[in-house]
């Protein structure tokens, strides 16, 4: 049975549910990102998915990245999984600018995050879930 782990769920806003993944925005107001987690028990890297599965995936992924240039106009999407700290298989979807604090390094571990306000998070989440259909 699939069970989101508690820090993805305790650091994110849930947007929705695609067909396969659950889409969460992370609470950190100086990047737009956007984590999708599928919604499969005991899964850790996308080679654990079934064929069909990493063929959704890879569809809600696009999906997901056009959203973020169509509402962002970033210079650039970083898409990763990483897996170190959370081995629950999810995939960081963070829209990047030249002129953002952490550019040209990764956003994690360089600053610390910076919550959204509850009406910064409303926005974003309102035009995510518009934008995706949820």
């Amino acid at each position: 049975m699939f069970k989101l782990d508690a820090r993805l769920r305790n650091d994110t806003f849930p947007v929705g549910d695609l067909p396969l993944c659950s889409v969460l925005l992370m609470n950190d107001a100086q990047f737009p990102w956007v984590i999708l987690v599928p919604r499969r028990a005991e899964v850790y890297d996308l080679i654990d998915l079934s064929d069909e599965d990493r063929r959704v995936f890879q569809q809600e992924s696009d999906q997901l990245s056009q959203v973020l240039r169509k509402l962002f106009s970033p210079h650039k999407l970083n898409v990763a999984a990483l897996g170190n700290v959370v081995a629950q298989l999810h995939v960081h979807h963070i829209a990047r600018f030249t002129d953002d604090c952490a550019w040209p390094h990764p956003v994690w571990g360089r600053q610390p995050a910076q919550a959204y306000t509850q009406s910064q998070a409303d926005k974003h989440l309102a035009a995510l879930k518009a934008a995706l259909e949820l």
